[in-house]
């Protein structure tokens, strides 16, 4: 099943990927093998996760988030925490 992520690096910007297999992506992020962009700002913290429904969908949603300002992130991250104390 595909997913949308968000992870908060260690330097404190936020990356956004796709994957189908997220704990192998996010092991993968965190030994150094992941994107180019996270290899540098170890270690790596997932903050985010939204499933979709096929890798189409999963790569519109990655394009959409990315475009989004870093406000509109974290309030997307906050929402998200906030679900997972309910």
């Amino acid at each position: 099943m595909p997913y949308v992520y968000i992870l908060t690096c260690s330097d404190g910007t936020l990356y956004t990927g796709w994957t189908i297999d997220l704990a192998e992506r996010l092991a993968a992020h965190q030994a150094g093998r992941g994107a180019r962009y996270t290899r540098t700002r170890l270690p790596v913290k997932l903050v985010y996760r939204e499933t979709c429904p096929d890798r189409s969908s999963a790569m519109k949603r990655e394009r959409a988030i990315k475009k989004l300002p870093r406000v509109k992130k974290l309030a997307l991250v906050k929402e998200y925490q906030h679900s997972l104390d309910d």
